[in-house]
């Protein structure tokens, strides 16, 4: 199983993006995320279209994860591909038709993924597994950066990695939020295999040895 580990952008030093996008890369980030908040799906408003640009532009080797947290997705999604996102996700819980919107992300040669909020039953997402190249899991309620970890998600973690290995698919699990090397671990015992953080990634003096640590520890908790 192949262990990510994705920096979330919502946590950098905004005086400062085009430093902290080059700092994730240089660290060995296996991809950079974006969390596109609409201050209507969630209480709050991060970035537009224009930060996914700014930050191929200035790492484009550098792989881009887009998570809309927005009510209509399907209204915004084709503006984030243009833009340069190599992975669109949307939440299950989103106001429009996701079979539609997983299919026309895909339909443009990239990644898409399904996200479901801490309270949303395992099951709602089943339905879509086959049209999902990821799916990921808010462990906190999505909207902030800095809260603490919902372990009452994990069980959920584990019935839908057995329920990915039931039906073969090909889909990677992955978890946001109060994510440190402790609750990554957690989380990998369960299923997972990529892991968001922000707070704690951005706060270490070496990102670099912070990455390899977490993905290293994460690989030895799932075996």
């Amino acid at each position: 199983m192949n262990f990510q580990i994705l920096p979330s952008l919502l946590a950098a030093d905004y005086g400062h993006l085009a430093d902290e996008i080059r700092r994730v890369e240089a660290a060995g980030a296996d991809q950079l995320h974006l969390d596109i908040m609409d201050a209507h799906f969630v209480p709050n408003l991060s970035f537009g279209p224009d930060m996914v640009a700014l930050a191929k532009r200035i790492s484009p080797a550098l792989l881009r994860n887009v998570h809309l947290m927005m009510t209509r997705p399907d209204l915004y999604c084709e503006r984030f591909i243009d833009a340069g996102a190599t992975t669109v996700q949307i939440h299950v819980e989103a106001d429009c038709d996701c079979w539609d919107v997983l299919t026309r992300i895909r339909a443009r040669g990239i990644r898409a993924g399904l996200v479901s909020r801490p309270q949303t039953p395992v099951t709602a997402l089943y339905p879509y597994l086959h049209l999902c190249d990821e799916v990921l899991f808010m462990t906190v309620n999505p909207g902030y950066g800095g809260q603490a970890f919902m372990p009452e998600v994990l069980p959920k973690i584990a019935a839908l990695r057995a329920r990915i290995k039931s039906q073969e698919y090909r889909c990677d699990i992955m978890v946001d939020g109060g994510i440190n090397l402790e609750t990554a671990c957690a989380c990998a015992q369960h299923g997972a295999n990529q892991f968001v953080t922000g707070s704690f990634l951005f706060k270490q003096q070496d990102m670099t040895t912070a990455i390899r640590t977490m993905r290293t520890a994460c690989a030895a908790a799932h075996q």
